[in-house]
């Protein structure tokens, strides 16, 4: 519907505009990120070649430019000659053709209410927020320093180092800031991923020391030692010109957050070209409406795709995606349904919001827990790599099953 009509958190006119962050998360095959985004490069995914083409420095992550990202986007699917873009809103579900909706955590209000009545149910909601960006010229770097963990991915981060007095100052202001109220029919709903960072401080004056915060793994320069607590930023465009401050995400009012972050040593000048605020996101009680292939139980034409379905992170939303678009042209050749195996990310993703318990479904992102177990006693890091081994194996199956199902189908039907 852009530019005719915009959500509350979105700016660009560009096609797969990222909101809250500019990383896609690790990019190792011992992470289940990292095992999903290599399935759908196997898959052909067109959301992680455009990751790959406008990469950032992020250490093991993959991060993006944001602007260059939507753009490839954009310009794959207008020299596409299969696919037609119509800039208008859509406020209703189309009466009789096969249709896949895909309109992202923030659906407009007019298409959630036609969802809803479709299904007969009501939606549900968490609260995800978006960190703040400063300009790199804006930094005191001699405070901050660059650097990765443990040196690894090289000096990809940029560190803001706290003694001990100004971390607890730190916590402290932060917890007393003054925080934008909610609507009334907004409820206090944070997926825990996404937690507000004043909503941990609240938690304990330990937590954020122990978490987004933690130290290890860096040494300060200046002092030869570890920092008692250590902000992170991470380079947020291909210029290296924006950082984004990593684990920021906040619900502080816009003033509260300029004096309150610029507390923190080597951001005392920060130039802030996004503030963080919050947004409502929406997602559908899947075990109760979508079958594994992602259509509707009770309206098979349709199908969900993205954050909609239950799913947590851009990586995961774009995966549910990329099977939408697979079944989709299943059903409409009239061929069989195939899913992928609960062994790929993929597959126990797709098996997790399908069939998870209705009454307590909350959004997931992937993760190794959600996979079958392997055979033995395997842990660690040799378990990942053999449940990401045997995950590559049987995506590589589905493919070829795929592959050889729309090829025997006849394109007319």
């Amino acid at each position: 519907m852009k530019p005719r009509k915009f959500s509350p958190a979105h700016r660009s006119s560009l096609l797969s505009e990222l909101v809250c962050s500019n990383s896609l998360k690790s990019d190792s095959l011992d992470n289940a990120i990292g095992l999903l985004k290599e399935e759908m490069r196997r898959l052909g995914s067109l959301i992680i070649r455009a990751a790959d083409q406008t990469r950032v420095p992020a250490g093991g992550s993959l991060a993006v430019d944001r602007e260059e990202f939507s753009r490839f986007i954009t310009e794959s699917l207008d020299r596409e000659d299969l696919v037609g873009i119509i800039r208008e809103e859509i406020t209703d579900m189309p009466p009789d053709d096969p249709v896949i909706v895909a309109t992202g955590p923030l659906t407009s209000e007019a298409l959630t209410r036609s969802l809803m009545q479709l299904t007969g149910g009501k939606s549900l909601y968490f609260y995800d927020a978006v960190s703040p960006i400063v300009t790199r010229d804006s930094i005191d770097f001699q405070t901050a320093f660059k650097a990765s963990r443990y040196g690894r991915g090289g000096n990809d981060y940029v560190n803001c180092p706290m003694t001990r007095g100004q971390y607890y100052g730190f916590v402290e202001a932060l917890v007393r800031a003054e925080k934008v109220p909610l609507r009334e029919f907004e409820r206090e709903a944070f997926f825990e991923g996404c937690m507000p960072i004043e909503e941990l401080a609240r938690r304990g004056r330990d937590t954020l020391a122990f978490g987004s915060l933690k130290p290890v793994g860096l040494i300060d320069p200046r002092t030869g030692e570890r920092p008692f607590a250590v902000v992170q930023l991470r380079q947020d465009n291909r210029a290296a010109t924006l950082y984004g401050m990593v684990g920021f995400q906040t619900k502080l009012k816009w003033e509260e957050q300029r004096r309150v972050f610029r507390m923190i040593p080597g951001l005392e000048k920060a130039e802030f070209v996004r503030l963080g605020s919050l947004h409502r996101n929406t997602f559908v009680n899947s075990p109760q409406l979508l079958a594994e292939s992602l259509q509707l139980k009770d309206h098979p034409r349709i199908f969900l795709a993205g954050q909609i379905t239950g799913v947590e992170g851009y990586v995961e939303s774009a995966a549910m995606g990329l099977l939408a678009g697979i079944s989709a042209s299943l059903w409409a050749r009239d061929t069989r349904m195939i899913t992928p195996s609960p062994t790929t990310a993929l597959g126990s993703l797709v098996r997790y919001i399908t069939h998870a318990n209705p009454t307590t479904f909350q959004p997931m992102n992937a993760n190794f827990g959600l996979f079958p177990p392997l055979r033995g006693q395997q842990r660690g890091k040799q378990k990942r790599r053999l449940l990401a081994r045997r995950a590559l194996e049987d995506i590589e199956q589905w493919r070829g099953m795929i592959e050889g199902s729309l090829q025997v189908s006849s394109p007319e039907s």
